[in-house]
């Protein structure tokens, strides 16, 4: 069997000066980590029209990081985000999130992603976590320069099951994170301060979001163990 194609969902942004032209992309380290997992990454384009056929075309989805999803998209006023998303891209990764899960397609959503898989079941977010959660351990950091902290994992969840105990140490990098749980999803991962790290679909094959970055972690025992789920999950996903 060949390796399972894993669509990705790409950015965009200005190339040019004069922003007539645009690049369509996403950062290395994930097509890496999907190779590296048994993968073949393909990448989805922020202006693919037929959305049904790119989930009937993969055997799996990523949801990378990025900027900050628009506060509309949850029914809240901006106070506090910063950047916001093209909406070429939140529309488009709004929709992969309820189509793979409607589909039965095996996702992972890794920041951004996560918390794309939690605006799109009807969730909220925190907009801006250090100025609006007291206490909170710092999460912004950059790749190269991440703040590293534990976190922990709800026994008897698949994310529990996939990196085989907790805590976990991650690294981090963001300044918002998921409130409340959309519809059927679970909070299955917390930080100390309290900040939720994780959220699944315990009634999905994969439908797994972590607020980490994973695919800057490749070689720690936790990040091999959930893009190796993730692809095995794809494998199953082809099969049935």
């Amino acid at each position: 069997m060949k390796n399972p194609l894993i669509g990705i969902g790409c950015d965009v942004a200005p190339f040019s000066k004069d922003q007539r032209r645009e690049r369509v992309y996403v950062f290395g380290t994930y097509p890496d980590a999907i190779a590296r997992a048994g993968g073949m990454p393909l990448l989805v384009p922020t202006y693919a029209d037929d959305l049904d056929s790119v989930i009937a075309s993969v055997d799996a989805i990523v949801l990378a990081g990025g900027d900050d999803v628009s506060p509309d998209a949850y029914g809240e006023e901006n106070v506090a985000c910063g950047e916001l998303l093209d909406p070429r891209r939140q529309q488009n990764e709004l929709a992969l999130a309820r189509l793979a899960r409607e589909r039965g397609r095996p996702l992972l959503g890794i920041c951004l992603g996560s918390q794309m898989m939690n605006v799109a079941a009807g969730g909220t977010l925190v907009q801006d976590v250090p100025s609006q959660v007291p206490g909170a351990l710092e999460h912004r950091g950059g790749p190269g320069n991440r703040k590293r902290h534990l976190v922990d994992i709800a026994g008897g969840s698949k994310l529990a099951a996939i990196l085989g105990g907790s805590p976990v140490d991650v690294n981090s990098g963001h300044h918002q994170a998921v409130r409340d749980a959309g519809r059927g999803l679970e909070i299955v991962a917390r930080s100390h301060d309290g900040i939720v790290e994780a959220v699944e679909d315990p009634r999905h094959p994969f439908y797994v979001g972590v607020q980490w970055h994973p695919e800057e972690m490749l070689g720690e025992a936790s990040a091999d163990r959930l893009f190796a789920a993730l692809v095995e999950a794809a494998v199953a996903a082809r099969r049935s």
